[in-house]
């Protein structure tokens, strides 16, 4: 779990959180309070201080996971207005809806009133949360997000490193260049250097500078430490098979998996449950689209390197592969028809895929299934590339949620570091964090093609 938190937000992000939970809690306790409990929800409870202080924890926490799902607690989009923007208003207005369903403004006997105290004590709680906010968009402030680090090593491993820290996914780090003889603790203290990374090639005479500073406290990490631990990925190159043999993780079964299973089918089949009208509206919607099968069915590679037949909404016309040799989509990919594109942008392609779920042959989270043609290809091509089949496929996963959709050898070897991560990190922490991470990712329709 702890692992899980740490890739959710840093701590810079979870004291925000923190202190924007409590700051909710007071001002809902206190509109609660000062409101009577009119409400047909509030008004169901006998107004205790205990009675105000639980449903005011209660709905504060609702609107924490809210914020937490839309991804305002993420640095990357707290540092990128074009991304924190939409984030901000999506959350705001579910925030405003839970308020109004505690007062009671959903129910049949909602009136004018009940809305007016909501709005109410909705720009009272907005007003709290933006003073936060502000402070939190000073420069001193946001600087805290954004570590700054020496990266040690020759010029090919530290311009990788480099590139991968302002890659998607990435914790904000930036990379500073010094000699390595400004390598002193009071240098580095001077720069305002967060830690020091040691890469391949790293110079050896620095070695008494880098113990000093880490006897003061300074974080000394490798480079492959620092990209499973801070990054969330492991480099297939940096790993050996020596070591995957007497290293924590990369087990599987056991109770973990049987608690997996249990809820896979019980989330898999409320999802088929709620989504059963949509999927109906997008059948009719593909049928008078185009012509050929709503359903579209191809051979993907399974857990353990079985072969299944996975289902999805088809989304491109029926000869896509005319020219006989199987090829990844591609942006703006000429094949998808018209509702195509929408029910690709939204994800609701792969909601036959929940059948598969059901059927034991994927999960909710893990690596995404590829095509028999393309596992032969990139596992001649990658190093560890069959071993992210040891865990069923998903629906969603790490790589998903890190990294755009990809269409090329280099792409698929980005995602199965994150892949990688996931087969040794694999938990129901980590799963809870990957799907609450892809509601953003198709709310806002990221790495979609």
């Amino acid at each position: 779990m702890q692992r899980a938190m740490a890739q959710s937000m840093p701590r810079d992000m979870a004291v925000l959180g923190l202190a924007e939970l409590a700051l909710s809690f007071a001002v809902i306790d206190a509109m609660i309070r000062a409101s009577g409990a009119h409400g047909p929800v509030v008004a169901s409870i006998p107004l205790t201080a205990f009675a105000s202080a639980a449903l005011a924890a209660l709905i504060a926490l609702v609107i924490g996971v809210i914020g937490l799902t839309v991804g305002l607690y993420q640095p990357e989009v707290c540092l990128n207005r074009r991304r924190l923007m939409p984030a901000t208003g999506l959350a705001a207005v579910l925030a405003f809806a839970v308020l109004l369903a505690a007062n009671g403004g959903l129910g049949a006997h909602s009136s004018l009133a009940v809305v007016l105290d909501t709005a109410w004590e909705f720009a009272v709680w907005l007003a709290a949360v933006a003073a936060i906010r502000t402070i939190h968009s000073l420069d001193f402030v946001r600087n805290r997000l954004i570590r700054r680090i020496v990266l040690l090593g020759d010029a090919a491993q530290v311009a990788a490193c480099a590139g991968r820290l302002h890659g998607p996914g990435s914790r904000l780090f930036e990379p500073v260049a010094l000699a390595a003889a400004d390598l002193s603790w009071q240098a580095l203290r001077r720069s305002r250097v967060w830690g020091v990374v040691l890469l391949p090639g790293s110079d050896a005479a620095a070695a008494d500078a880098l113990l000093d500073c880490k006897l003061r406290g300074m974080p000394i990490v490798g480079g492959a430490g620092f990209q499973e631990h801070y990054l969330g990925r492991i480099e297939p190159e940096a790993l050996r098979i020596e070591e995957l043999l007497v290293a924590d993780g990369f087990a599987g079964g056991g109770a973990g998996a049987a608690l997996k299973r249990g809820c896979d089918i019980v989330i898999a089949l409320v999802l088929l449950t709620m989504a059963l009208p949509v999927m109906l509206v997008t059948a009719i919607a593909i049928r008078l689209d185009s012509h050929g099968p709503v359903i579209y069915r191809q051979q993907r590679v399974g857990q353990f390197g079985r072969v299944f037949t996975v289902f999805k909404f088809r989304s491109m016309r029926t000869d896509p592969e005319a020219c006989g040799t199987p090829r990844w989509a591609q942006t703006g990919d000429p094949r998808v028809t018209r509702i195509g594109r929408i029910i690709r942008a939204s994800r609701i392609d792969e909601l036959p895929q929940l059948a598969n779920v059901l059927r034991g042959e994927m999960s909710l989270v893990g690596p995404r299934p590829e095509r028999p043609l393309f596992v032969e290809q990139l596992a001649r091509a990658i190093p560890f590339y069959r071993q992210r089949a040891y865990v069923k496929p998903g629906l969603t996963g790490w790589a998903q949620v890190n990294y755009p959709y990809g269409a090329s050898i280099e792409d698929a070897r980005e995602k199965l570091a994150y892949d990688l991560y996931y087969v040794k990190h694999s938990s129901f922490w980590l799963d809870l964090l990957i799907l609450l991470r892809t509601v953003r990712v198709v709310l806002f329709q990221e790495g979609s093609r």
